[in-house]
């Protein structure tokens, strides 16, 4: 099984974030869109693994409060000149920062560690290329997101809203040619 620790996002903030990647979208058909039934904000990927209920029991030890998140403005990985991942902005106070903490402490004695890298809360809108947002010297952003960054330049940042986490999810990613499919297999409540 593919897994990895998620929050989910309030259907009103998804379809404002919706409505503002369909209006990218138009100026760059040649990178591959997420679809917005699968929008999420990833906590810690896991990959391929067996261990389904060892990482539900080491997850039902984590203590954390809700969340306020804000959804707000956009950028690419690694940078706008060589973008390979567009994406929304989420700001949060510390209190995201030890959530992703307290689950990559639950989930090291299994053998998952989180990446080394600091945690930037996003919510991921399109991939191009291998969608890998390390880009070798002389790459250059695809076409299609040199035109988004141009579009952007030109307005407001985007506002998508606020909303509350009230739990984290552990999901299941089957990858198929049409795109990935997410399926839940466990919340585990913020309190």
């Amino acid at each position: 099984m593919r897994l990895f620790v998620a929050l989910d996002i309030d259907p009103e903030i998804r379809e404002r974030i919706a409505q503002f990647r369909d209006e990218m979208r138009t100026l760059a058909s040649g990178v591959r869109w997420v679809g917005p039934e699968t929008f999420h904000i990833t906590l810690q990927f896991l990959g391929e693994t067996e261990k389904l209920e060892l990482i539900k029991a080491a997850l039902t030890t984590v203590t954390a409060v809700p969340i306020n998140l804000t959804f707000r403005g956009s950028g690419f990985f690694p940078n706008p000149q060589r973008a390979r991942v567009f994406w929304v902005g989420i700001k949060s106070d510390a209190s995201l920062q030890l959530l992703v903490n307290a689950i990559g402490q639950a989930l090291a004695p299994l053998g998952f560690e989180r990446e080394q890298q600091e945690y930037h809360p996003h919510l991921t809108l399109a991939r191009a290329g291998s969608g890998r947002p390390h880009a070798r010297p002389g790459d250059k952003a695809a076409p299609g997101l040199q035109q988004v960054h141009s579009k952007l330049q030109a307005m407001a940042p985007p506002e998508f809203g606020t909303m509350t986490a009230r739990e984290f999810i552990l999901y299941q990613s089957t990858l198929s040619p049409s795109g990935s499919r997410y399926t839940r297999l466990a919340n585990f409540p913020l309190r």
